[in-house]
């Protein structure tokens, strides 16, 4: 491509102090607009369904649910897989792109960072209410008890206590000090003492000294090195949990990979989901520019051709075993009970992402969006499809079953998607969603010759 065509990464005219101004000014703003009272009530009721949900079940305990026998992991285990692989996005975005010097990742890597955290504390819900006794989830640590006793470390739910906590701690150091010049740029602009109070004391007392910029480098580079890994354990550990066990259907090498490839691909889906909407929003295009939503369209595309292969090698893999068990899987999900779903997956994940070959719809921005929200709903299918389709038909036709979700499996999604939006509509108000100072770093008068 003629690099006098590429989109540039922020609009030209900009200058530091424009920078500056244009996004302290959407969490400054003495009134907060109505439409982020009406989008915050919303998700805030979803909220409190998912509370009620949850306090429901501790009372009632997990038979509220549709899991049975055999599909004891169900609607939980899926939307659990579901979240991690959104927060994935995130990690990619401000580390692996950061490491890589790539210039694109400025103006997104803010939101991504927080929407990990809130897609990480959503799926954290999951396995926590799923064992049943959430009260005694302490057992799952290794501290030092009187009886000697440890976790089990051969358990896939001590994996994902390990590899969840883990990526939820890096996460949120990265993103906090990421934050940090800006808090103090938000200390030293806002009109209320209020705001300077708080601002100031998140700011932990930053000048913008060589010797603060110095040690800022030094940390957010170290915390990159440590977060780029996170991006591929947590989701080869989550994949673990499946490939370990001898059920036909999830014992099987290709799913780290797998697993990687499609935690990336819907989280880049996510984000996209998330970025469009706030760019119209907010009147951020000079921002967030096309040249932002081509690579993440192209990053989807890429991701989604992993994905795609990997289903393949999983339907090869059950010919090639020559195992009859193995075999009768994927003839289960292309013609059994839940086919519909498999189709469905099929059209989500692999045929409608085919459209963003060609520019015109990468560059076209509400069909991109529609994309994304397909992609979306493709993952959640696709684990949806891995886990109760090799639950409900394993070895013994006498112990085959059907599963269907309950209005309690329902509202506990429907609830931590609120909850999720409503961490992010609360971010949007009183942090900024772009990074100020790395914004200015993209500037022509940034530039020494």
């Amino acid at each position: 491509m003629d690099p006098d065509t590429t989109p540039p990464v922020i609009a030209p005219g900009y200058t530091f102090s424009s920078v500056t101004d244009k996004i302290s000014s959407i969490v400054l703003a003495r009134r907060t607009p109505l439409g982020w009272y009406a989008g915050f009530g919303i998700t805030f009721l979803l909220t409190m369904l998912l509370l009620v949900s949850l306090g429901y079940l501790v009372v009632k305990g997990i038979g509220i649910w549709g899991n049975n026998q055999p599909v004891a992991w169900a609607f939980d285990i899926t939307n659990f897989v579901w979240w991690i692989g959104i927060g994935h996005a995130g990690t990619l975005i401000s580390a692996i792109l950061l490491l890589l010097r790539q210039a694109w990742r400025t103006s997104i890597n803010r939101f991504a960072e927080a929407m990990t955290l809130f897609a990480v504390a959503c799926a954290g819900i999951f396995p926590l209410f799923h064992t049943g006794r959430p009260w005694l989830a302490y057992w799952l640590l290794p501290y030092p008890n009187s009886m000697g006793v440890w976790p089990q470390f051969r358990s896939p739910l001590v994996w994902d206590v390990f590899a969840v906590s883990t990526y939820a701690t890096v996460s949120l150091l990265f993103w906090y000090v990421g934050l940090i010049p800006d808090l103090a740029t938000l200390r030293d602009r806002s009109p209320s003492r209020a705001g300077r109070i708080v601002y100031g004391m998140l700011a932990m007392g930053w000048r913008g000294s060589a010797r603060h910029w110095h040690q800022y480098d030094t940390a957010y580079l170290l915390l990159a090195g440590l977060a780029t890994p996170l991006v591929v354990s947590v989701h080869t550990v989550v994949s673990l949990d499946f490939s370990t066990s001898i059920l036909p259907g999830w014992h099987t090498t290709i799913f780290p990979p797998y697993f990687v490839a499609g935690a990336i691909y819907s989280g880049f889906a996510m984000v996209l989901t998330l970025a469009i909407p706030i760019r119209a929003v907010y009147g951020l295009d000079d921002f967030i520019t096309s040249r932002h939503l081509q690579n993440m369209a192209k990053v989807m595309l890429v991701t989604g051709l992993i994905v795609a292969y990997g289903y393949l090698t999983e339907a090869f893999i059950a010919w090639y075993s020559a195992d009859a068990y193995e075999g009768f899987v994927p003839i289960n999900r292309l013609t059994g009970p839940y086919a519909i779903a498999y189709w469905m997956l099929i059209l989500c994940n692999i045929a409608t992402p085919q459209l963003l070959w060609f520019k015109r719809v990468r560059t076209n921005v509400p069909l991109l969006f529609g994309i994304s929200l397909v992609v979306n709903v493709g993952m959640w299918l696709e684990r949806f499809v891995i886990i109760v389709t090799s639950l409900h038909r394993d070895f013994l036709p006498s112990s085959w079953g059907m599963y269907a979700p309950t209005f309690w499996d329902l509202s506990t999604l429907a609830g931590t998607i609120g909850l999720f939006l409503a961490l992010l509509f609360l971010f949007l108000r009183f942090l900024p969603m772009i990074s100020i100072f790395e914004m200015r770093t993209m500037l022509p008068e940034a530039k020494v010759d």
